[in-house]
């Protein structure tokens, strides 16, 4: 279920699995632009429509599908050309398409170290944490001074149930600066050293929409910063050099493609890791569709510069729309809701609710700048009190579904009914984010209550309203695993076994469209890939079973064979 975190720290096995030469099946030759290729032998689901539908035969010519249909008259058509891939009774689908993570992630978890709890990771406490850590640093040998940053932490599955401070990294290591990114990556916690090159002090005043947390009777930090006062911090940490980054594209990319994805969104995009991503466009070092959200923050850096062009591919990379990361994030306790957190604060507020990184005037300014210059629109938004505030957003700048803007609401995750149909009238289209339901469903249901936990991505009652969802990891917050992802949304099982909402449970078929077709269409894509259909992209998944016709608690098993890119094989089991 994790390999795609397994091969980070063995990348001699990821580009050995990238290796596209043909064993001795036919199945997984890769033919040569020239050649058209044949696929039957198997479950053939198109994802055309509504309903399931199978075909006996595909026939795939320079990267694009040109028949789609039976086997007898793909032959009658192209008679014997090519090559005829027998699929040996495994499915063929659509390629998976990520409609929400960030790539780059990918890249710089390399020289990280994962301090996550089970099944992400391995620590349970904080003394493991820290040794994970201290095991980091000596073998790395990294020197006094030197950074060591930990990913995926989670104070909520932690025996202790408190956030780590810096009083507790400073114990084991004191001559290191040390920083803990968050499992909702929106916030860290850092050390002395680290607080100090951050020039975060007691002098230091906690920013608008963003959480400075202090030790008890203090205004000394405490270590834990989130949101608006983290935001500048990450842009400033140390990453890979630019040609240690150029030769992780690969592997990173290889993640991706096991899991059987053709497409990978960079979810939000600071202007180095723009200029990367066009650097490695440039010398092809791109085998995916990678989508790039830049951040609302840098907005003076890109909007009309002819550099960033937005709507376009260039080798395989597209500048795709804005990202504006409008509150935080519920695990965290940073999403903006209407009613206090049972809880309190991360901090330990009182009454807390919340806050959103700016106000609803500035969210209108930009929004209405944004739309004034045909840039689209994604936004990240968990709580109900944020959606009100995207809704509202969207009724000033006078839009609805008639303009066709499909303005994505990323996970939309604390949505309320009577969100719904306000989403169908303005053309907002949903991103949900179902692995919450196992990962924190216990931990929502503590934090705001059974009801609204129920209601978390409720991809079922969003479809009854018309609306066209999609369904994502936000990796590296959860694992790609698209079966996994599936398997949420048709279980919502929690941890403990709790079921989260068993009225929002889908079918396979619904899953599988919020994995393909809708994020094609959230992309303005629904013509170029997401189905098997004639004119389209020959992107396809092998895998082993059809999740149609598998029990709901076997699908989170199957796994991937074969992930075909324009026809030509970039991952081979």
């Amino acid at each position: 279920m994790f390999k795609q975190l397994l091969a980070l720290v063995a990348i001699t096995t990821l580009f050995g699995c990238s290796e596209v030469a043909s064993p001795q099946k036919e199945s997984v030759k890769s033919p040569s632009p020239s050649q058209q290729t044949l696929y039957y032998g198997g479950d053939i689901i198109t994802m055309n429509g509504e309903q399931p539908e199978y075909v006996e035969a595909v026939v795939e010519r320079d990267g694009k599908i040109v028949y789609v249909g039976d086997k007898a008259g793909a032959q009658k058509k192209f008679g014997n050309q090519g090559t005829e891939i027998d699929l040996q009774g495994k499915t063929l689908l659509p390629s998976f398409l990520d409609a929400h993570g960030h790539f780059i992630s990918a890249i710089q978890m390399v020289q990280q170290v994962n301090v996550a709890s089970p099944p992400m990771g391995t620590v349970e406490d904080i003394p493991q944490l820290i040794q994970k850590l201290k095991d980091y640093r000596d073998k790395n040998q990294i020197p006094a001074g030197g950074w060591i940053v930990g990913w995926g932490y989670d104070q909520d599955l932690l025996t202790e149930k408190r956030h780590i401070t810096k009083l507790d990294l400073d114990a084991a290591l004191p001559d290191h600066k040390v920083l803990i990114i968050h499992v909702s990556m929106h916030g860290a916690v850092l050390n002395a050293k680290a607080l100090e090159w951050a020039d975060i002090d007691e002098n230091t005043q906690t920013p608008s929409g963003g959480i400075i947390a202090r030790l008890a009777d203090s205004n000394e930090p405490a270590g834990l910063l989130m949101e608006m006062a983290y935001m500048p911090v990450f842009e400033k940490l140390p990453q890979p050099s630019q040609e240690e980054m150029l030769e992780l594209m690969k592997p990173a990319q290889m993640l991706y493609a096991s899991d059987g994805y053709t497409q990978a969104i960079e979810g939000y995009t600071h202007i180095r890791d723009l200029d990367f991503l066009q650097l490695a466009a440039e010398q092809n070092k791109i085998f995916l569709d990678i989508l790039s959200l830049p951040g609302f923050d840098q907005m003076e850096a890109w909007l009309d510069n002819p550099k960033y062009p937005f709507g376009e591919y260039h080798n395989g990379l597209k500048i795709q729309a804005c990202k504006i990361t409008l509150d935080g994030s519920p695990q965290g306790k940073t999403a903006l809701v209407t009613h206090d957190y049972l809880t309190g604060g991360p901090a330990g507020e009182k009454h807390w609710h919340g806050e959103s990184s700016i106000s609803q005037n500035q969210l209108d300014q930009l929004t209405q700048t944004l739309f004034e210059h045909d840039v689209p629109l994604q936004i990240h938004t968990n709580g109900d009190g944020a959606i009100d505030m995207m809704i509202k957003t969207i009724e000033s700048a006078g839009k609805t579904v008639a303009d066709d803007h499909r303005t994505v609401i990323v996970h939309s995750q604390f949505q309320r009914p009577d969100h719904l149909p306000r989403y169908a009238e303005l053309g907002l289209v949903p991103a949900y984010f179902t692995q919450h339901t196992y990962y924190w469903g216990d931990v929502h249901i503590n934090n705001i209550g059974r009801e609204a936990a129920n209601f978390i991505s409720p991809i079922k009652a969003a479809k009854e309203a018309g609306l066209i969802t999609s369904n994502h990891s936000d990796f590296n917050v959860t694992p790609l695993n698209p079966f996994f992802i599936m398997w949420t949304s048709m279980a919502r099982e929690s941890r403990t076994g709790e079921i989260i909402g068993a009225d929002q449970r889908i079918d396979a078929y619904t899953a599988l469209q919020t994995l393909t077709t809708g994020p094609a269409y959230q992309v303005f894509e629904e013509n170029r890939k997401g189905k098997i259909k004639e004119g389209m992209l020959a992107d396809f998944v092998i895998i082993d079973n059809n999740p149609l016709k598998q029990k709901v608690s076997d699908i989170r098993n199957n796994d991937v064979v074969t992930t075909i890119k324009e026809g030509k094989v970039i991952y081979q089991r």
